[in-house]
């Protein structure tokens, strides 16, 4: 089976599969709230996230609230997110800097969002496709799991994997790819004990071909 071929095949099965699939962090449609939530979400679940900013965003529902808190009562506010110190941190100083350098919008390229604290090349992926609908790939965990698995990558490094899938995926399917993936990850494809099995593209995995051959 030809690459194109193979790819058209799971991207037809997953879509099937997960016709629904969104980004797993709540969005409310306010851009500045899933900015947030995404620098939020390193190294925690979104259902984590989710739950925090149910009553964080209310209390701060805008640049201004956060740009005047201090580090130390915001640490205190989304401690259980994990990594509480750096994110205090980045949601405070982006805060500052999105009112200062771009009167409180978003910018909608890359390389500008990777200058905000806290953003990398995932969130700034994910900011592009949610909010400005511009073709990005998101790679998480579970996305780059998914990716190697099924042979379209074989990196571990999240760019070359973004690489890879943006070489191979036509370019209309990135947004909903990344999130099909991750669902994909989520319910069968687990780091443990995935369900290969019952997969609907198994025939055209690589790792369930090792896997049903030894």
């Amino acid at each position: 089976m030809q690459v194109n071929e193979k790819v058209g095949f799971i991207l037809r099965e997953l879509e099937k599969l997960y016709p629904d699939a969104i980004c797993s962090l709540d969005n409310d449609g306010v851009p500045f709230h899933l900015f947030v939530r995404a620098i939020l979400s390193a190294q925690c679940t979104d259902k984590r996230v989710n739950e925090v900013t149910k009553t964080l965003l209310v209390e701060y529902p805008d640049p201004d609230a956060f740009a005047v808190e201090t580090e130390t009562v915001l640490e205190s506010k989304i401690k259980s997110c994990g990594l509480y110190r750096a994110k205090a941190h980045s949601i405070i100083a982006s805060s500052q800097m999105l009112i200062r350098d771009f009167d409180y919008k978003l910018p909608a390229d890359q390389k500008t969002l990777e200058l905000f604290p806290g953003v990398g090349r995932k969130i700034a992926n994910l900011i592009m496709g949610e909010i400005y609908h511009i073709p990005a790939i998101v790679v998480d965990t579970h996305c780059g799991r998914v990716a190697n698995r099924l042979g379209l990558s074989e990196s571990e490094a999240p760019l070359k994997i973004e690489k890879d899938l943006m070489a191979c995926i036509p370019e209309e399917n990135w947004i909903t790819l990344g999130h099909r993936f991750v669902e994909h990850g989520r319910t069968l494809c687990m780091a443990r004990n995935p369900q290969c099995p019952v997969c609907p593209v198994r025939e055209v995995c690589t790792y369930a071909g090792k896997k049903f051959s030894d």
